[in-house]
């Protein structure tokens, strides 16, 4: 199947083509009520995260005409619940494989329902091989255990996935930096937070080193991180009441547009449906 353009640059295309090339990705839900990533190739499919139920997983997977079935590892970011509610699901019932770092198993272990699970363990920095997928776990700055951000390589394409971040460090940029793809968290206005009704304690914790990335911030950081090789940014993580789509649209866009980088396209992600499917292809010599 050919793929339809979604926009004037070949690179990117919205549906998942069969042609047997490209590295393709969905973000199937993202947001405080559940995080998960669908990364694909011709032969290989993996999850970053499961925060929807099982079935909720199933269900998006089938909208983008994926399979549950199909999936060959779930790698999990770090311990929090909107990242881990399906797994043991996925597991349990599909025999999906667990990857996560030592420190992210052994935070769930302290919990009877999950000390149990059975884990591959990766070391972060260190990257590891699903099927023809390489995948490079790097560390973020969040409140939990051992956080981590992935990068997705296959066939010299690169994929990087950061939802959960209180701060760019250098080692995010330098990750980040020759993808094609990224999903990147534009969590929350800094006014929205400044007035919306939450406690001045869980304001403190969000806008934090290890809390969660803004608008600003996620802008700030695609000014340095882009290039000629990136070509969509998927913007995740959004909240609901403490930002606007629009907002973190305009955030980026305009980052983008001041820098001369008008050829990357910028799109948003959900917590009720599926995103876009984006599939980028090495350009033809």
């Amino acid at each position: 199947m050919v793929a339809t353009p979604i926009s004037d640059n070949p690179l990117i295309t919205a549906t998942v083509t069969t042609d047997g090339h490209g590295l393709r990705l969905c973000v199937l839900a993202s947001g405080s009520s559940g995080n998960c990533t669908w990364v694909a190739s011709a032969n290989t499919a993996v999850l970053i995260d499961a925060g929807l139920s099982g079935r909720r997983i199933k269900q998006r997977l089938e909208t983008i005409g994926g399979s549950i079935d199909a999936l060959q590892a779930v790698c999990i970011s770090h311990e929090h619940q909107d990242h881990i509610m399906g797994l043991r699901v996925l597991q349990r019932r599909h025999n999906v494989p667990a990857y996560a770092n030592a420190g992210t198993a052994e935070a769930l272990a302290r919990y009877p329902d999950w000390a149990d699970l059975p884990w591959n363990i990766f070391t972060t920095g260190h990257p590891f091989t699903v099927g023809d997928l390489t995948l490079k776990p790097f560390s973020v700055p969040h409140d939990a255990y051992d956080p981590v951000g992935f990068i997705v390589e296959h066939d010299g394409l690169r994929a990087g996935i950061v939802t959960d971040m209180g701060m760019a460090t250098g080692l995010i940029r330098e990750q980040l930096r020759n993808c094609q793809l990224i999903v990147l968290e534009s969590n929350h206005d800094e006014l929205l937070l400044r007035d919306c009704n939450r406690p001045w304690s869980l304001k403190q914790r969000i806008r934090g080193r290890q809390g969660h990335l803004s608008n600003q911030a996620a802008a700030n950081l695609l000014t340095e991180i882009a290039g000629p090789t990136l070509q969509q940014i998927l913007l995740a993580h959004l909240s609901d009441d403490c930002n606007e789509p629009d907002l973190a649209l305009a955030s980026a866009q305009a980052a983008l547009e001041a820098g001369g980088h008008t050829h990357i396209r910028v799109g948003l992600t959900y917590g009720d449906r599926a995103s876009e499917c984006c599939c980028c292809v090495a350009p033809v010599p």
